[in-house]
């Protein structure tokens, strides 16, 4: 889903207080809704607008409601892009 060794979602599991999967018997993560939704927050703000660690870390803790509803609008224009794509190409 984000193109990355599971190292690295294992490492901001560890980084980032809001991301808590559960886990199985097996210790396989077991990650929400939720958590898919924070980890999106994290790659936009680590990926897309270069903050560090640190940065995104303190971005969350003050901005977090801000921070979802922005991620909500992004994935509701690029879901928008993608269908208006399809209908391009199928005219």
């Amino acid at each position: 889903m984000f193109d990355v060794n599971a190292s690295l979602i294992r490492f901001y599991e560890k980084e980032f207080d809001v991301l808590k999967p559960k886990k199985n018997k097996k210790g396989n993560r077991l990650f929400t809704p939720e958590d898919v939704e924070n980890l999106k927050i994290i790659f936009h703000l680590i990926r897309d607008k270069g903050y560090t660690l640190n940065g995104a870390k303190d971005h969350l803790k003050g901005n977090m409601s801000e921070t979802k509803d922005t991620q909500r609008v992004i994935g509701s224009l690029e879901n928008l892009k993608k269908f208006l794509l399809e209908v391009r190409d199928q005219l």
